[in-house]
């Protein structure tokens, strides 16, 4: 019996290998895997047995009951849906479902995070215990942060941070700075308000974005 058993074991998880588009064997438990998506890169924790830990914001758990329909891979719609009504949850998925047909990269971040990574088995035993609905926010909470805590113990996102400094030279710029003050007084001139008080005002926040600059 006992043989019988494992044999039925070693035949199903044989099934699983077979029927990924991926090579299993690349991956081991605890592994950072990263995938593109449509505007980001998404991230997971690879748990064994063609099982993936990921946070990721979907929309249909907010709108509907259908535990089936919910299970299913979270598409792109979903998705960006999720991330605008701030719905997630950490959920597992094939491998399949979670690099949505795209190639993966394993444990990209060991060359960029100075922390080294935790003990595989740790990284996937934090990862399964969030499992659920979670507060998600694209700037403060993302699928990076998630990772990132259960790989490495610190809850960052480089990509958070490339798109902050990117909005920042946009913003605190000299031509922003020009811009802002021509714009302020060509609005007061329009609808008749420029006073001593509103030009001081707009000169004021065009001011400080130069100085920021």
């Amino acid at each position: 019996m006992f043989l019988h058993q494992l044999l039925n074991l070693f035949y199903v998880a044989s099934k699983k290998e077979e029927d990924s588009e991926y090579d299993l064997s690349l991956y081991k438990r605890g592994d950072l895997l990263e995938v593109p998506r449509t505007l980001f890169t998404h991230f997971g924790i690879y748990l064994g047995d063609n099982r993936v830990a990921h946070l990721i914001p979907d929309i249909l758990p907010a709108i509907s009951k259908d535990a089936s329909a919910i299970a299913k891979a979270v598409t792109n719609d979903r998705l960006l849906l999720g991330a605008i009504a701030k719905v997630a949850s950490v959920r597992v998925d094939s491998v399949e479902d979670f690099a949505y047909g795209s190639v993966i990269l394993v444990n990209h971040m060991d060359r960029v995070c100075s922390q080294p990574p935790l003990d595989g088995d740790e990284v996937a035993r934090r990862a399964q215990k969030f499992l659920g609905s979670v507060t998600y926010s694209l700037l403060w909470y993302n699928c990076e942060h998630y990772v990132m805590y259960c790989r490495y113990g610190m809850a960052i996102s480089y990509q958070t941070y490339q798109f902050c400094r990117a909005v920042r030279r946009i913003v605190c710029s000299r031509t922003s700075a020009c811009l802002t003050a021509l714009c302020g007084v060509g609005v007061l001139l329009c609808v008749g308000c420029l006073t001593p008080l509103t030009l001081l005002s707009t000169l004021f926040v065009s001011f400080t974005i130069w100085m920021a600059a």
